[in-house]
């Protein structure tokens, strides 16, 4: 499922009410999107628990992985498919020994570097971004287009790479045209007013890849 998966979509409750939560993973999954995640931050690890819960069987049925952000122990109590950690989180040595053997464990990465130390580390996939200015990341400056094709080439032939932050549908075949195999979209498919066709209509543009 990792090594097919193209479109990896977030809940992220910076964009979705915890009275929302199902329906937006619903929509994601109708529409299509081969990884959902589910990110939440500033709130407490228990109701983090507590949504990634209600999330995990409409994955399990869906045959989507869920991916809990930032939080191993989560992921291990809920049984959910993965975790998915920052640069500042930890080795994976760490998560690995509170997750299992098993279990999809992903890296953010920056850089060049950063994605080839993760690759060299053990991480069973990577984000690379932020391609552009996020909402999502305040603050935090876009890296570009440059790298792309070089991370991708480097990187992607032996771990998924997923390109983040910033990618919407208006500029999905830009970041195709620079190297893009594979691209994470959160607040372009959140924010729609319907989930299910935004989700649809950025995996057929990654379809034609």
């Amino acid at each position: 499922m990792l090594t097919a998966a193209r479109l990896y979509a977030i809940v992220d409750l910076g964009y979705v009410a915890p009275v929302d939560i199902e329906v937006a993973a619903l929509g994601l999954i109708a529409g299509g999107a081969d990884l959902i995640q589910l990110r939440a931050k500033g709130h407490a690890e228990g109701e983090i628990e507590a949504f990634a819960r209600r999330l995990l069987p409409l994955c399990r049925e869906a045959g989507v992985p869920l991916i809990v952000n930032d939080f191993p122990e989560i992921a291990a109590r809920i049984g959910a498919d993965g975790v998915h950690i920052g640069q500042d989180d930890g080795s994976l040595t760490a998560v690995r020994e509170i997750v299992g053997p098993d279990r999809i464990v992903g890296r953010s990465t920056h850089s060049p570097d950063q994605a080839r130390a993760a690759l060299e580390e053990g991480f069973d996939y990577i984000g690379f971004g932020p391609l552009f200015p996020t909402p999502t990341k305040a603050g935090r400056p876009g890296i570009g287009l440059e790298n792309v094709k070089d991370v991708q080439s480097r990187v992607g032939g032996k771990i998924p790479v997923f390109c983040i932050g910033g990618i919407r549908r208006d500029n999905l075949e830009t970041v195709m045209a620079a190297g893009a195999k594979r691209v994470v979209i959160v607040s372009d498919l959140l924010t729609a007013p319907d989930i299910a066709r935004a989700t649809r209509e950025a995996v057929d543009k990654l379809g034609v890849a």
